[in-house]
């Protein structure tokens, strides 16, 4: 079973070691793993792909929830979620090959990214299946090169993990957005833009010389 992880982690240094330390020691299989700033730049998403049966994804979880610097894990899947992943295949393509390949690009909605004596670069970007059919045509022509980004993935609707959704309710520990709870990890401190409980929603300063109210 391949289960998808989105991990709100703090933006320091180290964290990644961390969290990929831990599935190499529990020996969990990550067949993808990609990273990046979120909209508040003390703060990053992970999303890691895992195959395991139900007892290993419930470990990862788990495991992960324990981690320092660790602030919200949610599992994506379904309908429910939106994944993509972009690869970029070189593709062996000679003038008599390259109208045909142009074609099978267009009908993915791919594009052609580079272009070489002997070969094209082709840029596709989709769900899982859309990438592998994609590929599987283009080996027909010699794939000389192959490099995947991995899956991401984000909720659908209104579900947010982190963001102003995370702000509707309190509760000891963290904040509770009805669906998960936000820790701020053991002997980690909120990062910046972290005040009140409320992840990604910086709380206005006091005008200089405001009176107060009253």
């Amino acid at each position: 079973m391949i289960q998808t992880f989105s991990i709100l982690v703090e933006n320091q240094p180290g964290v990644l070691t961390r969290v990929a330390g831990l599935f190499g020691r529990r020996g969990f299989n990550i067949q993808s793993l990609a990273v990046g700033v979120t909209q508040d730049p003390t703060l990053s998403r992970m999303t890691v792909v895992v195959d395991g049966d139900d007892r290993v994804l419930e470990q990862v979880k788990k495991q992960l929830d324990k981690l320092v610097n660790v602030l919200k894990v949610s599992v994506l899947e379904g309908p429910e979620a939106i994944s993509r992943e972009l690869a970029l295949v070189r593709v062996y393509a000679p003038p008599s090959q390259r109208a045909a390949i142009q074609q099978l690009a267009d009908i993915f909605r791919a594009r052609i990214v580079d272009v070489a004596r002997r070969s094209l670069v082709v840029e596709v970007t989709g769900d899982q299946d859309k990438v592998a059919a994609m590929m599987s045509l283009l080996a027909e022509f010699g794939i000389i090169e192959v490099v995947r980004t991995g899956r991401i993935a984000m909720a659908r609707g209104g579900r947010q993990v982190g963001g102003k959704a995370m702000c509707n309710a309190q509760s000891k520990g963290g904040t509770h957005d009805g669906e998960g709870l936000l820790r701020r990890g053991r002997g980690s401190r909120a990062p910046a833009g972290v005040q009140g409980g409320c992840l990604g929603v910086r709380e206005p300063r006091e005008r200089a010389g405001a009176k107060p109210e009253g």
